[in-house]
């Protein structure tokens, strides 16, 4: 029987009830902000304070979990000093890791905190060994979050060639193109998740209900327009349906969760050190049952990757609650490429 090391399971928390609901349903590590533009899900009503932050970090070591630490954003000119007070206080606070993008901010953690370890953010938009190796030659990053706009032998490729452990995402919403480099959210609304930590801003939201339609706009632009029998998603320029030389339909992206379940050996047998789920924005209710699904299919690739099947009620639990309650493999399958 073949084995294979099954990788790191760490799962969002926009929040302390958040945190412990992915401790309890089997998360090895979680991932957190600071209530402000440090992090990119900087969404009102989510986040953490330094107390409880604090608890939440030992709520997770108490039971041998990692706590991780997202300062992924890019600071602001004549405001830096906010992103290295961030950095400081992961420091006091005793994390285990601490998600930068910022090559400003890698070089000051790495100076300041020579032992803090140091991932490499999704935000930080590396999608090549090249990259990744000169971040971990200038920096020492321990581990780099990958795009989600690479194929799966591209993902394996760039595990060959560097030292740094490597990270995907498994579930939850997509970004297109170069993530960390969000333009679509500041042509729309002068901010994004590269300053102010939010995409499409709930502040420039609009919903209108009409006889027969929903129509959604940021700052404005109409992004959606739905009928009574469809979904309504958030309106994100990148998910709305354009007219395209006669022909309406999602140019860029489809409102759609990613869900790697059925691919899931095949990410483990390219030696990736940890699956990510998304979703630091959404409900407590949502990552438990995300958590307890992904650590239940985890653990059977670990018994038997071979004879792993897939339960279908993952499968429908799952799709419940995906984005536009629809799936997708991403970039994962491109049979293209």
């Amino acid at each position: 029987m073949e084995h294979y090391r099954i990788p790191e399971l760490v799962c969002p928390a926009g929040g302390l009830p958040a945190l412990k609901a992915a401790v309890d349903n089997g998360a090895d590590a979680v991932y957190f902000g600071c209530k402000n533009e440090t992090n990119a899900r900087n969404f009102a009503g989510l986040n953490f304070t330094r107390e409880t932050m604090s608890e939440g970090i030992a709520y997770a070591h108490a039971r041998g979990r990692r706590a991780l630490m997202a300062i992924n954003t890019f600071p602001v000119p004549g405001r830096e000093n906010d992103w290295r007070e961030a950095i400081d206080s992961a420091s006091g606070l005793g994390v285990d890791a601490v998600l930068l993008a910022d090559i400003g901010l890698l070089d000051y953690a790495h100076e300041h905190y020579p032992e803090l370890s140091l991932h490499l953010s999704v935000q930080g938009s590396a999608t090549s060994h090249e990259a990744i190796n000169f971040i971990h030659r200038e920096f020492g990053i321990k581990r780099v979050v990958l795009p989600r706009v690479l194929t799966l032998a591209q993902v394996a490729q760039i595990i060959r060639n560097t030292p740094v452990e490597v990270e995907v995402f498994g579930f939850g919403s997509l970004c297109v193109m170069n993530e960390g480099r969000c333009w679509l959210s500041s042509y729309a609304t002068g901010e994004s998740p590269n300053t102010a930590g939010a995409c499409s801003p709930a502040k420039f939201v609009k919903w209108e209900k009409s006889p027969g339609w929903m129509s959604t706009r940021l700052n404005g632009i109409l992004i959606d327009r739905y009928t009574d029998d469809e979904r309504a998603g958030y309106p994100a320029l990148c998910k709305g349906r354009f007219e395209v030389n006669g022909e309406t339909y999602y140019a860029l992206e489809e409102p759609v969760s990613l869900n790697v379940l059925e691919i899931l050996p095949d990410i483990v047998k390219t030696g990736v050190s940890a699956i990510k789920v998304e979703g630091r924005q959404r409900s407590p209710a949502y990552v438990a049952l995300v958590t307890r699904i992904l650590r239940a299919a985890l653990d059977a690739l670990g018994r038997d990757i071979a004879g792993f099947r897939i339960d279908p009620a993952w499968r429908a639990d799952l799709a419940r609650i995906s984005e536009g309650a629809q799936i997708t493999l991403g970039a994962y399958n491109r049979p293209w490429r």
